[in-house]
């Protein structure tokens, strides 16, 4: 069968004119990249979901993803940080990689240029989260109260709140766009068939529409701290988990979110595993979507 086909693109469209004219074997080289960085990426919620879940199980409280990651201790502790630390930054490299050579093959009309560019801020905040690592290993120092300072100093500038603002707002759409990604099941274009993504597909699912759920609460509070001009309301996980808690049934709503958490995780190792590069794939490659067409042609 036809490439297109195989990856379900459309073969009018622009990717299809783009894949036509290059060899998988020119882009094999970014095959490993891709699955270290969301192997990583899928170790990092692995780690959050698993500490919050043991924290609270012996009377604590849900962690941050810096607090998760200064929680491990011991020589194997500060393994799974280092391998964080090394998985995000390959991710950020991907992304980058992934833009640069449009692997994807969004091409550089205007769509192709939002995806590629929303690819890099992609890579720039995961390679945060590998700053977080090497601050847990004690690498470098880190004041706690510097996002706040950062914050402040928004808010004080000219038009502070309003840019505040719209990065909430863009926050929340983003986190919209995972929940869309969960519910559609778009993600099934990225992803080969086999006998596990076929038959885990629920635990994808939901793992993807917890992301998205995080993502959109981040993105809320970044919204209301600008409406309050308060840089305190801004955060990651854990401010999503303190403000969760102090909803009905908190600790509940905490503890579904961090099993959430685990299949996002998984969502990731799949991806690792199972991820689909255009420009690196042959005319084996099937994704989820071409082979559940095929099997209701079947029918």
């Amino acid at each position: 069968m036809p490439l297109t086909e195989n990856l379900s693109i459309n073969a009018n469209s622009t990717r299809a004119d783009i894949l036509s004219k290059v060899e998988p074997e020119d882009f094999a080289w970014a095959v490993p990249i891709m699955r270290a960085g969301y192997a990583g990426r899928g170790l990092v919620y692995l780690v959050v979901a698993v500490v919050s879940l043991w924290s609270m199980w012996q009377g604590g409280e849900a962690q941050g993803t810096k607090e998760a990651m200064l929680a491990l201790d011991g020589i194997w502790g500060m393994l799974v940080v280092a391998l964080v630390a090394a998985g995000m930054f390959a991710y950020a490299i991907w992304r980058l990689v992934d833009s640069f050579w449009d692997l994807e093959a969004y091409g550089t009309e205007l769509k192709g240029i939002i995806a590629r560019c929303g690819m890099v801020v992609t890579g720039l905040a995961h390679a945060g989260i590998g700053v977080l690592a090497i601050t847990a290993l004690g690498l470098r120092s880190s004041s706690g109260s510097g996002t706040g300072k950062i914050l402040s100093a928004v808010l004080q500038a000219p038009g502070g709140n309003v840019a505040l603002g719209l990065a909430g707002i863009l926050t929340m759409g983003a986190g919209c766009y995972y929940i869309h990604q969960g519910v559609a099941q778009t993600y099934r274009e990225h992803l080969a068939a086999n006998h596990f993504t076929m038959n885990w597909n629920w635990a994808l699912r939901a793992g993807v529409v917890a992301q998205g759920i995080i993502v959109f609460i981040i993105g809320g509070l970044i919204l209301y701290a600008a409406m309050k001009s308060n840089p305190s309301q801004v955060g990651g996980l854990g401010t999503v988990f303190e403000w969760l808690r102090e909803q009905p049934y908190g600790q509940i709503l905490v503890a579904g979110l961090c099993v959430g958490l685990l299949g996002f995780s998984l969502f990731c190792f799949v991806n690792a595993a199972n991820r689909i590069i255009p420009k690196a794939a042959d005319d084996s490659t099937l994704t989820m979507t071409a082979a559940l067409k095929r099997k209701m042609a079947e029918i």
